[in-house]
């Protein structure tokens, strides 16, 4: 339940430097914000009263793209993440394999791990490199988009393939077969959920739109049912489990269940195409090296046709449902303008990770929103410079999509990044990680705007009458890069570890250290 009334007394509203105010918060609704001191209007109940003392009070974070269960199992998972070759990636999984201190795998299940991405090595992962490292222990290893799993012998008879050539599992081979792996108790399931949000919250965030694969409104039920208190969700819906949903009449924006507001109907998602790292997105142009190793079309995959898209679109928009449509190369962005164009449909494209000039502007025409993750050009940076050379100018255009008027929202995707909207925002904000100079710093966005496409479409400025979402920051973002000799790599770390005090949902704490 939330707290009758709090005030947050001597906060500072992010960008201004001088003038404290008080917050007065009641029945999870923001009542007032007036200069620090003044008599703030009464409220049901006498206030408790939180001093402060000049931190930073922003409207809470969202993260709008993640697998949220997906996330909560990989938090507990081996992360080969740098590994540099399949006999790397094979010597990691060995070494957790004899680590006395590891946490067993549970009896029958395989090791899973995460993080690969092997579109960048020089030769293709097979069953056999690891067969070779752990014998007959199944072992199944995620890439880092999620788009392919490389899986030794013993692996891939416990996900009923059988003879397959290489061990590496791409898109559609991969997709039906991924729910093993996810597939844990209920009860266990949700737990490391509960978990995840409470990390979630100690970095700000409020809300996710979660696009787990999986019948969500089974899911969010049952764990409203578990009395789910964390974070608000925003419920995707796959088209495989559609029918329920609109069977039961549930609109975007309505409760899942009835007497809780946190959890409520969220987007029809639809993976359009695939990915850069599995060579699968779907491109105007060939992949630079189309005949190395991966295989599939020179210029990605279509894996929902126009012809579908476009009629799948209109049933979900005509019962009042929003659209999420995964597009990541410039063609299948393209082609996802063109069925929001033809459905009439609203909602995001998810990724838009390449894009032509003319397409920027079509989103910003159709009021489609850009649902972007900053952090993927941190992550694939390389790549792209590898496998769309020439056309890197036109990737994660942020700067681009702003100028034109686009709505963004950021996200993680989470597990591909993880769900801290800091991460996103100090990649959009310095295109910079680990050091390295700033890639394309043209489509850099300013720290304000970053911040803007983190809070749900909500005023810095704490709108009186809003949800009393607020994260409570130790150090005002808007402040951080304004010295004269802050770096790119300096602004970055900075604002990848921006201190949360605190984190309020519906005026109860989640988080506080204050």
């Amino acid at each position: 339940m939330p707290v009758t009334a709090l005030l947050l007394a001597n906060a500072r509203l992010a960008g201004r430097a001088h003038g404290l105010v008080d917050v007065l918060l009641d029945a999870g609704r923001i009542a007032a914000v007036v200069p620090a001191g003044s008599p703030a209007p009464g409220s049901a109940a006498a206030p408790e009263r939180v001093d402060l003392d000049g931190r930073t009070v922003v409207p809470g974070l969202w993260d709008a793209h993640v697998h949220l269960t997906q996330w909560a199992l990989v938090r507990r998972r081996l992360d080969v993440s740098g590994a540099t070759s399949p006999a790397h990636a094979a010597a990691l999984v060995r070494a957790r394999l004899d680590d006395p201190a590891a946490a067993p795998t549970a009896a029958g299940l395989p090791l899973v791990g995460y993080g690969f991405r092997w579109a960048g090595w020089a030769t293709e992962p097979t069953a056999a490199v690891l067969d070779e490292a752990v014998g007959d222990v199944p072992v199944i290893l995620l890439s880092g988009d999620l788009h392919s799993a490389w899986a030794s012998t013993a692996a891939l008879r416990f996900l009923g393939i059988h003879d397959h050539p290489t061990g590496l599992l791409r898109e559609e081979e991969w997709m039906p077969a991924s729910p093993r792996i996810v597939t844990v108790p209920d009860d266990v399931a949700d737990d490391l959920v509960v978990d995840a949000a409470r990390a979630a919250a100690r970095r700000g965030v409020v809300g996710v739109v979660d696009l787990e694969v999986a019948d969500n409104l089974a899911e969010w039920r049952r764990r409203v049912a578990s009395g789910w208190d964390g974070l608000r969700v925003r419920a995707g819906v796959w088209e495989q489990f559609l029918d329920a949903t609109l069977t039961e009449g549930l609109r975007d924006g309505d409760r899942l269940a009835p007497g809780n507001e946190l959890v409520v109907q969220g987007p029809l998602k639809v993976i359009s195409d695939g990915s850069l790292n599995t060579r699968t997105a779907y491109c105007f142009d060939a992949y630079a090296d189309s005949g190395a190793a991966g295989g599939g079309d020179a210029h990605g995959t279509l894996n929902v046709g126009t012809d579908h898209l476009v009629p799948l679109m209109r049933r979900a928009h005509a019962a009042g449902l929003r659209c999420a449509i995964h597009a990541i190369g410039d063609r299948a962005n393209a082609l996802a303008l063109d069925a929001f164009a033809a459905s009439g449909a609203r909602g995001s494209v998810e990724h838009a990770q390449l894009l032509r000039p003319d397409d920027v502007a079509r989103f910003a025409a159709l009021g489609v929103t850009a649902s972007v993750q900053p952090e993927h050009a941190m992550d694939d940076r390389d790549l792209t410079e590898q496998l769309w050379p020439g056309r890197t100018g036109r990737a994660f255009p942020l700067a681009e999509l702003r100028a034109a008027g686009v709505r963004m929202t950021f996200g993680s995707d989470a597990p591909v990044a993880p769900l801290d909207p800091w991460v996103a925002i100090a990649a959009a904000v310095t295109r910079s990680r680990d050091g390295r100079e700033p890639w394309h710093p043209e489509h850099r966005l300013d720290v304000r705007t970053a911040l803007e496409a983190s809070v749900d479409g909500r005023s810095l400025g704490l709108d009186v009458g809003g949800p009393a979402d607020l994260a409570v920051l130790d150090a005002d973002p808007l402040a951080v890069g304004d010295g004269p000799d802050d770096d790119a790599a300096a602004v970055s770390a900075r604002l990848r570890e921006l201190p949360v005090a605190g984190t309020l949902l519906a005026g109860r704490w989640t988080h506080r250290t204050l």
